[in-house]
């Protein structure tokens, strides 16, 4: 039974590898060497919502230097409303704000852009596993060298598979792996290119929780951008903190002290 379970895992991280294998080397014109962090703020607002706030930025490489850490590229400041609909289903929405700023795929000048998203997630929950499918469309206002705002809408597509190690659920101690594969499909506009498919992004990588409520996550991304002016491939390493209920668990933490008492001298 544990080898039939430990194919099933092999055969899955193998074909999650090989969807994009001929991306890496067919067509490549550009490559860049990247850095993403980001901070999540989850609050549960009931048994079936919950809000996230992330802050996130972006560094990259350039022409001229291989340093991931060479050039800020992006700030990010979304904002989400989570609905728990089933242990199966989660339906999502986001408005977010990103500051780009010489993001290679778009063009070395300042592009801001604001973004609506619809998202649904659905599980297949398995002993020792999770795989999940994740459906996303986006509505991005981004603006050109012009200085206008075009409307581009994109749709993604994303398979993920989670593993913990050392239990069969994610809690305290607990380190986990994570693989995942998702297309992009988009409108064609002047700043992110004519082509209907958008790129191809796959992530391997790991993670720890060291509470409950704050968790750690360090992630390597390949991803492949087709655009008519040549395509591009971005290297990058991601690594994500997410806390859970920050606020009331602080003032949980600092309420639950006991009062400083004076002595007498």
């Amino acid at each position: 039974m544990i080898i039939t379970e430990n194919r099933k895992l092999t055969g899955i991280i193998l074909f999650l590898l090989l969807l994009i294998t001929p991306s890496s080397i067919i067509g490549q014109t550009s490559t860049y060497n990247q850095f993403w962090n980001e901070f999540q703020f989850n609050r549960a607002l009931g048994d079936k919502w919950a809000s996230e706030i992330n802050l996130g930025g972006s560094f990259s490489s350039t022409t001229s230097e291989n340093s991931m850490f060479n050039t800020n590229i992006q700030r990010t400041l979304r904002i989400w409303a989570h609905y728990h609909y089933s242990p199966r289903w989660k339906f999502s929405t986001f408005l977010a704000y990103y500051h780009n700023k010489d993001v290679p795929e778009i063009g070395q000048f300042e592009a801001p852009e604001w973004r609506f998203a619809l998202q649904g997630i659905y599980y297949f929950h398995k002993i020792g596993y999770t795989l999940s499918t994740r459906m996303r469309g986006e509505l991005r206002f981004v603006g050109n060298e012009d200085g206008n705002f075009e409307d581009v809408y994109r749709y993604r597509q994303q398979v993920k598979f989670l593993k913990p190690f050392n239990s069969k659920f994610l809690r305290k101690g607990v380190v986990y792996m994570t693989a995942s594969d998702e297309l992009f499909f988009k409108s064609k506009s002047k700043t992110t290119g004519i082509d209907f498919f958008d790129r191809n992004r796959l992530t391997l990588g790991a993670g720890y929780l060291i509470t409950d409520d704050l968790q750690i996550e360090l992630v390597y991304v390949n991803e492949f951008l087709t655009r008519d002016k040549g395509n591009q491939v971005n290297n990058a390493l991601s690594l994500s903190i997410s806390f859970n209920n920050l606020l009331p668990n602080l003032k949980k933490k600092f309420a639950s002290k006991p009062p400083e008492t004076i002595q007498d001298e």
